[in-house]
């Protein structure tokens, strides 16, 4: 199964990593999804997606004719895929400091867990459950240009590809 991990598109999704999501079988959103039009065209490039609430996933913050899809965005959300359990959320209620552990302690029943919030690229697979932030897949803040991570799920093993393009 090819899983695309995103984040922090805060209402403008790259159309190179909309491209990436058409070649997955499930797209995972770590929050700050940021308009109802990124989900719609995230749900028209991959029917399968799952997407959490974000700091900045907030009435103030988005359009007004997007309140229903994000009132329906959960803070935390987890999907059995083969091998094992993945769980996103969006990172923020965690200290920077200890964030990986404290995302470890919260959510042992994962092999895997993507976040959010950072920005930043992060794969942390020396110990499970995994801990992998796949960055900005919008225009704020990319720190390089938009990135996502690729997952490769079979019930044997997985494996994560970053995927960074220029900004």
């Amino acid at each position: 199964m090819r899983v695309l991990l995103i984040s922090d598109t805060h209402a403008a999704l790259d159309a190179r990593i909309e491209s990436l999501a058409r070649a997955a079988d499930l797209v995972a959103h770590a929050g700050d999804v940021g308009a109802a039009e990124v989900l719609d065209r995230l749900r028209a490039a991959c029917p399968r997606l799952i997407a959490v609430r974000g700091n900045n996933d907030v009435p103030s913050k988005w359009p007004l004719q997007g309140m229903a899809a994000l009132q329906a965005l959960p803070e935390h959300a987890q999907i059995e895929l083969p091998g094992g359990v993945l769980v996103a959320t969006h990172g923020d209620r965690f200290a920077p400091s200890r964030r990986h552990a404290q995302l470890r302690a919260a959510f042992p029943q994962a092999r895997a867990i993507v976040y959010g919030h950072s920005h930043r690229l992060c794969v942390d697979d020396g110990e499970r459950p995994w801990v992998l932030n796949p960055g900005a897949a919008g225009r704020a803040r990319t720190f390089g240009g938009p990135s996502g991570l690729l997952l490769r799920a079979t019930a044997k093993s997985w494996s994560v590809e970053a995927v960074r393009f220029p900004s």
